[in-house]
């Protein structure tokens, strides 16, 4: 009797382990599965959002991998070269090839408590105490950023980096250097690792009316992107004999145009720079000169494309307006606060570059 209870006990702790494995086993295998079809899942969504029908995420994806320079694989690895080429075909600015006209701008003080539009408020109704500049924030589907309002445009003026051609500074030695009340980043410079010390301004540059700096210009579009000694913002695709003719006192050589003569460049697409952080100049027919940062490459605010750029500029009244060197190196500081969020990873996600807009009192 007591053999047959132990054997009966045994049978029952063995049935009970089996349970267990089974129970164990059936909870493992319904894990696999959910990985299983998680993997399946998220790989036919790649495929499909990489190379299914729908055109957009793959024209966001390719533009901004390619102009971002050093990050350019992360398109290569997914796509051919044609497919590339036709992507950044089908996006892209083709500008007026016109000279913007000084004529046009005309410098007036405002009385009016009457506007237009919100826009045309913002602009014109100055911060208590401030007859130089004011901040807006600027707002977007996919952006976040900052434009400055600077009603003086005779007090901007292009700062350089104190070692030309030897390498750069950050913008905020360079703001402490000029005594700015407000710096931001300006022309692209000779980066071919990507990783350069920006030394080497592309194109020319001229500050105080002086040419600094000549050297092969950056090729994205655009040309002289500066203020004659009238104080007016000319862009221009000229040599530098006529940039010297036209009065420069302050220049760099960038772009694409966004706006030339209240003509907005024809945009395909995003324009083929994809979205990113973004840097743009611009001025109104009333002389205010517009100084735009857009913040990118963060959770909060993935950046602007071309055609928000001149969205924002054209909102706000500029009658011409310009693309600057963007990405990382999209910087503003203003009473030596940085204010926008750089992404270029050095001291405070700042990078050493080689040409400013600085404004003095």
């Amino acid at each position: 009797m007591k053999l047959f209870k132990k054997r009966e006990k045994t049978e029952k702790v063995v049935k009970e382990k089996k349970v267990k494995e089974k129970k164990k086993w059936s909870f493992k295998k319904k894990v696999l599965v959910t990985l299983s079809s998680l993997f399946v899942v998220g790989v036919a969504s790649f495929l499909f959002i990489f190379y299914g029908p729908w055109a957009g995420f793959r024209n966001f994806w390719i533009t901004s991998a390619m102009t971002t320079m050093s990050h350019q694989y992360l398109a290569t690895w997914f796509y051919s070269d044609e497919t590339i080429q036709e992507v950044l075909e089908s996006n892209s600015i083709i500008e007026s090839g016109d000279i913007s006209n000084p004529d046009a701008i005309q410098f007036r003080q405002y009385t009016t408590t009457i506007y237009r539009n919100q826009y045309e408020k913002a602009v014109l109704q100055k911060d208590p105490g401030n007859d130089l500049y004011k901040v807006i924030d600027i707002t977007g589907p996919t952006y976040k950023g900052f434009l400055v309002v600077l009603y003086d445009p005779s007090k901007i003026s292009v700062a350089t980096t104190a070692y030309l051609g030897k390498r750069g500074q950050d913008i905020l030695t360079v703001s402490q250097r000029e005594n700015a009340i407000i710096a931001m980043n300006a022309g692209g410079f000779y980066d071919p690792d990507w990783n350069s010390n920006g030394a080497i301004p592309h194109g020319t540059v001229f500050s105080n009316g002086n040419v600094v700096w000549d050297y092969a210009d950056a090729r994205m579009g655009g040309g002289f992107i500066g203020f004659t000694k009238e104080n007016k913002l000319v862009l221009g695709n000229m040599s530098k004999s006529q940039a010297i003719a036209t009065g420069y006192r302050d220049a760099v050589e960038f772009g694409p145009y966004l706006i030339v003569n209240g003509k907005r460049s024809f945009i395909r697409g995003n324009g083929g720079w994809g979205i990113a952080p973004r840097t743009a100049i611009g001025q109104r027919q009333d002389g205010i000169v517009l100084m735009l940062v857009i913040n990118g490459r963060l959770a909060t605010s993935l950046g602007a494309d071309m055609v928000d750029l001149t969205d924002i500029m054209e909102r706000y009244g500029a009658y011409n307006a310009a693309n600057l060197d963007g990405g990382s190196s999209s910087e503003l500081v203003i009473n030596g606060q940085i204010v926008n969020t750089p992404v270029a990873g050095g001291r405070y996600g700042l990078r050493d570059m080689s040409t400013f807009w600085v404004v003095k009192a």
